[in-house]
């Protein structure tokens, strides 16, 4: 699921108002964002390729690093895994992560209003924000399990 500002706005005009100079990388970085949930740094390089031909992949970590800063991209990076990107970020949602495949999917909020959770001692931090990964095993996994148990 993608936010709603993403799906409504082109990439350009996105950039533009947020200060961003436009330039052909950028669309591009984040259209293969949009495109790929969940996407590692070299799987949006790969999507870019795709759309315009060369670019490096510094130049993907860079145009990454400024979206990020910038509010229209959000980096997650679950333990022991390579940073993923997504273009829904208009909303403090989770994620949850087959331990097999790898394959991440969007979970709304755990209970109320953003931060979603509330901490019994907040050691006087005012909470803005609250990551949550779950982690299990997808369905299309569990099927060879269930198998091999039977046989």
């Amino acid at each position: 699921m993608s936010s709603i500002r993403t799906m409504t706005s082109d990439p350009a005009t996105l950039l533009r108002s947020h200060g961003v100079h436009v330039t052909a990388q950028r669309i591009a970085v984040m259209k293969a964002v949009a495109s790929i949930p969940h996407a590692t740094a070299d799987e949006i390089a790969d999507g870019v390729r795709e759309e315009i031909g060369a670019i490096s992949r510094q130049a993907v970590y860079d145009a990454l690093g400024m979206l990020v800063e910038k509010g229209l991209v959000r980096r997650i990076q679950p333990a022991g895994s390579p940073a993923r990107y997504e273009d829904r970020v208009d909303d403090n949602h989770h994620h949850l992560i087959c331990r097999t495949c790898g394959k991440t999917v969007d979970v709304d909020c755990a209970a109320g209003k953003a931060p979603c959770l509330h901490v019994a001692d907040a050691f006087g931090y005012e909470i803005d924000e609250a990551e949550v990964i779950y982690w299990g095993t997808c369905s299309a996994c569990r099927k060879p399990r269930r198998a091999k148990r039977r046989a």
